[in-house]
């Protein structure tokens, strides 16, 4: 199907690209055959053809931000959208069928057992992860879309090898996918234009135009409907190339106008100073908006990494959700979505039970409990739990905040006033104080990472350390946290200067504890760790290299 979209928006993101056209270099896969079939083919091919343009210059213009900051700029609220954000009437589309209540949501990587288990916690909505929570190789990027499209049309039970039956339920969350961000490419995939010059397709384009192609139908058809999860937008010309994409999918695949709806994340600093913008752009299809906790932090440490010791932020733990930047931006995010008819859904706290320890789980329930009352107490519409287990509590929570309501959007918050200095003063979370930086908290994030990273070059994206739930996101700020410590120069509370030799040490120590078993990847992690966190320049994700250098060739 080929169509023409002459307004002079779509004009302006048509790809350099003439004719593009797609190959799949991964190695066999099973169902590849069911996911990449000759029409899905082609729709992926008129999503790059006509988006891949505006997805890199968007990019561009990231780095050129990025140049900014590093040089001493500071983000800001926009003045070219000021009439955006003054003019009170307009709102968004608000939640689609089945997604009005989602009081507790439950995030989790696509694969068979996951899935079951996420359409059986009692969540009222799955987060379907490709992004954080996924380790990107070609057979999870694959297996991921058959588990949904096998989860929406009911036939996802399966029996392990073992003999372990997987059954779902009769009632099931309703799935919200999220998947993998602009930045990211699937090199599986090859785009080769009419001169003959190829490149990676987008990993974003690839995973959404997938799921959207084979199961937009099926869940409308099911009482529910295409929706997505954004991560990493930074900003509200990105959310408008998201826009268009749904606008040219709708019409490609015969739907409604609107019928797609997604929830952005707001998990970079540039992206809450456009909130009300981004939600402009996505009006017609914009549930709400997600306050994404983790990569929040990180994007903070990535863009005033060089500013000074006063922009340190201390020993990760440290950096709670009540610090005041973090404050600011989560009470704004309410404010904003309830001003606009959105949705406004929590984070994810870190704590996870461990049915071996009760202690453990005691402490992980309380922990829990203290975070989502007080998200319900901000007046959010909703919250993320990582374990089912976790589910009955912030069920508990939201529930009685609630009442008879399915959301708080009558909340609207107008004691609410964040001001540009709120959303970055960074250096009230106490970074350079004497003593906010530890060797127990360099040890951590070392330990931590270098283990997340040997679990991801295996192919999983979301692991249990400590009783933590660690993912991409949450390594993230382990490495750049070691990076923006090194290149300032910090002295722990223990008058450890942490500098380069420092950090090795630490490391081969970290190497000695962990248990090794035939086939590990922990040596190429610990060099991967030293690479993104000891580079003279900061690598922006840590993902990248990791993926290119380990993943592309791996089934």
């Amino acid at each position: 199907m080929t169509l023409t979209d002459t307004s002079p928006r779509a004009a302006s993101l048509t790809s350099p690209f003439a004719h593009p056209r797609l190959t799949v270099t991964g190695p066999p896969v099973e169902g590849t055959d069911l996911v990449l079939s000759p029409e899905a083919m082609d729709f992926l091919t008129a999503l790059h053809e006509r988006f891949s343009g505006g997805r890199h210059e968007l990019l561009l213009a990231r780095q050129r931000r990025r140049e900014r900051f590093a040089n001493g700029a500071d983000p800001g609220f926009l003045p070219l959208t000021a009439h955006i954000r003054a003019d009170r009437t307009w709102r968004v589309a608000g939640p689609g069928p089945g997604l009005t209540d989602r009081r507790v949501e439950i995030t989790g990587p696509t694969d068979r057992k996951m899935t079951v288990n996420a359409l059986n916690s009692g969540a009222k909505v799955w987060l379907a992860d490709h992004e954080d929570a996924m380790s990107p190789t070609w057979t999870n990027a694959i297996s991921g879309q058959v588990n949904l499209y096998d989860a929406i049309r009911g036939q996802v039970d399966f029996t392990t090898p073992e003999g372990k039956e997987y059954r779902v339920g009769v009632t099931t969350p309703t799935i919200v996918f999220r998947p993998r961000g602009w930045h990211l490419t699937e090199k599986h995939v090859q785009l080769t234009d009419r001169a003959g010059q190829s490149c990676a397709a987008s990993a974003s384009l690839f995973d959404a135009g997938l799921y959207l192609f084979h199961n937009a139908q099926a869940l409308i058809d099911a009482g529910r409907g295409p929706y997505l999860y954004l991560p990493k937008i930074e900003g509200h010309l990105e959310a408008r190339l998201w826009d268009d994409v749904f606008r040219f999918t709708e019409t490609y695949l015969g739907l409604r106008h609107g019928t797609i709806r997604a929830t952005v994340l707001i998990e970079t600093i540039t992206a809450a100073f456009e909130m009300e913008e981004i939600l402009y752009e996505l009006r017609d299809h914009c549930a709400g908006l997600n306050a994404g906790r983790w990569d929040y932090i990180f994007s903070i440490i990535k863009s005033f990494r060089a500013r000074g010791p006063r922009f340190v932020l201390p020993d990760r733990g440290r950096v709670t959700m009540t610090v005041p930047f973090m404050k600011a931006y989560t009470e704004l995010l309410v404010a904003t979505c309830h001003r606009r008819g959105a949705q406004a859904i929590g984070g994810m706290s870190a704590f996870i039970p461990n049915r071996r320890e009760p202690d453990v789980t005691a402490r992980a329930l309380e922990q829990v409990r203290a975070d989502k009352e007080r998200e319900a107490g901000q007046g959010y519409d909703g919250t993320w739990v990582a374990h089912p287990d976790l589910v009955p509590v912030a069920r508990e929570v939201f529930d009685t905040a609630f009442g008879d309501r399915t959301d708080q959007r009558h909340r609207l918050r107008e004691d609410v006033q964040v001001t540009a200095a709120d959303l970055l003063d960074i250096p009230s979370a106490g970074g350079a104080q004497p003593g906010a930086v530890t060797d127990a908290g360099l040890r951590q994030n070392v330990s931590v990472a270098v283990r997340y990273l040997e679990a991801w070059l295996r192919g999983l994206g979301a692991v249990a350390i400590d009783n933590l739930m660690e993912d991409a996101a949450t390594a993230e700020i382990s490495r750049s946290q070691v990076w923006q410590w090194v290149h300032q120069g910090t002295t722990t509370a223990e008058g450890t200067v942490i500098d380069a030799p420092t950090v090795r040490e630490v490391l081969a120590d970290v190497l000695t504890d962990v248990e090794r078993r035939e086939g590990d990847r922990f040596d190429d992690a610990a060099a991967l760790f030293g690479e993104v966190a000891l580079a003279d320049d900061f690598p922006t994700f840590l993902t990248i290299p990791a993926y290119t250098r380990h993943l592309v060739t791996r089934a």
